[in-house]
């Protein structure tokens, strides 16, 4: 846990005002719903098939092993291909982009912050001036 001051709430929406903000958005919407359409597709054609042509499902591939069976495994193959394949896209494009954003974010949190307590000490001191 960090003990950095916490960025305000309009510098979260400055932010995603920004073009590297709005293109690190964009990179994730462009393999994200892709996948996404591809795989439900995917889902619901195995799904379609199995209500509609129970034949094709009941095909058998290897002694006992059936068409059914065997698309169903791939069902678990494809979401750990999919994942796989988002950690290197997430690893490669945005978290490195995520992390610049981020750091500046923090960085300028800690910037108004020592500003707000340079202020603070400085009134202070002026009003003890005006005293005298």
């Amino acid at each position: 846990m960090s003990d950095s001051p916490t960025p305000a709430p309009e510098d979260f929406l400055r932010v995603q005002q920004e073009p590297r903000f709005r293109k690190l958005r964009s990179d994730y919407r462009r393999f994200a719903f892709p996948m996404t359409a591809l795989f439900l597709a995917w889902y619901l054609l195995y799904v379609i098939v199995a209500a509609f042509f129970p034949q094709v499902m009941a095909v058998r591939v290897y002694g006992y092993v059936n068409v059914g069976i065997v698309w169903g495994l791939l069902q678990f193959v494809s979401t750990f291909v999919i994942t796989a394949l988002y950690v290197r896209f997430a690893n490669r494009k945005l978290d490195p982009e995520a992390t610049a954003i981020r750091q500046e974010l923090e960085a300028d949190a800690e910037r108004n912050a020592a500003a707000q307590a340079g202020a603070k000490h400085a009134a202070p001191a002026a009003t003890q001036e005006e005293a005298k």
